[in-house]
């Protein structure tokens, strides 16, 4: 996909080295932008392979609400290294997603009571009723939470956007992994564009993506290089049973003409 390339190519030509968590140099630009028009397929990467499966799982496992990976680690071991020895996850995004602690006021007592929030299900119900909005806006971020995490999340707010009969999505995200986690987020809010469009009886529009710190570890320069050197094939088309969102499994999509070069081996920095 070309968005995805132009994307490389900007953070590899105006990029400047910087430090980090991990003990490995990144090559960092500040406040990356791009979109892709979903109407024209699905976009999931062809110039190497994508896990779609893995992807599928998780997104899945967010709309769940869990905060464990004891049933995502079944299919994936995307999240294994950032939960602690009984697969609690402190930050898992479904949990806010889908159970956001907010705190309101008690007229009564002048005291602050703690709610659970399900920002998906109240998103989909504004969708339906007031598709002119700007109000409809997801977000992962808790402060308390995300300053003693052992990793905060990094795609932290999306909002949609209804213009006629598509709705599109803005996802704001602190830090991107250029090589292997911004493909999985274009990917993973793809779908849940597609997902809830459906949902609410629109057409996808577009996937907008702004990268706060959008990053490219010095280990993965050499891969994403040779990825520049591929030619985008066409992008598959992805077809979704219709089911209420909450029942939605996994056998329940369905990726169809998906056609792509081979894998590059990234590793990953913990």
């Amino acid at each position: 996909m070309q968005e995805y390339l132009d994307l490389v190519q900007r953070v590899l030509t105006s990029g400047v080295y910087k430090k980090n968590r991990t003990g490995i140099d990144t090559i960092s630009s500040f406040a990356e932008q791009y979109k892709v028009d979903l109407s024209k397929g699905f976009p999931l990467l062809t110039t190497k392979r994508v896990n779609f499966k893995a992807m599928l799982y998780e997104v899945l496992w967010y709309l769940s609400g869990e905060d464990h990976i004891r049933n995502l680690r079944k299919h994936t071991k995307i999240w294994d290294a950032w939960a602690d020895e009984e697969g609690k996850l402190d930050s898992a995004y479904g949990r806010y997603w889908r159970r956001f602690p907010s705190a309101r006021l008690n007229a009564e007592t002048g005291n602050y009571d703690v709610v659970e929030v399900d920002q998906i299900a109240n998103v989909i119900e504004l969708l339906k009723a007031d598709p002119t909005s700007r109000r409809m806006v997801v977000t992962a971020w808790e402060p308390g939470n995300a300053f003693s995490s052992k990793l905060p999340p990094c795609h932290y707010t999306f909002a949609f956007n209804v213009q006629g009969n598509k709705m599109s999505c803005h996802l704001t995200q602190r830090s991107g992994d250029i090589a292997i986690g911004i493909p999985f987020n274009l990917a993973a809010y793809s779908l849940l564009t597609q997902i809830i469009a459906q949902e609410t009886g629109f057409e996808p529009g577009w996937f907008s993506h702004t990268i706060v710190d959008a990053h490219i570890y010095v280990n993965h320069v050499d891969g994403l290089k040779d990825q520049l050197k591929r030619t985008p094939k066409p992008l598959p088309r992805l077809e979704i049973a219709r089911k209420p969102i909450d029942d939605l499994q996994f056998d329940d999509f369905n990726l169809i003409g998906y056609e792509c070069y081979e894998p590059i081996k990234f590793e990953v920095a913990v």
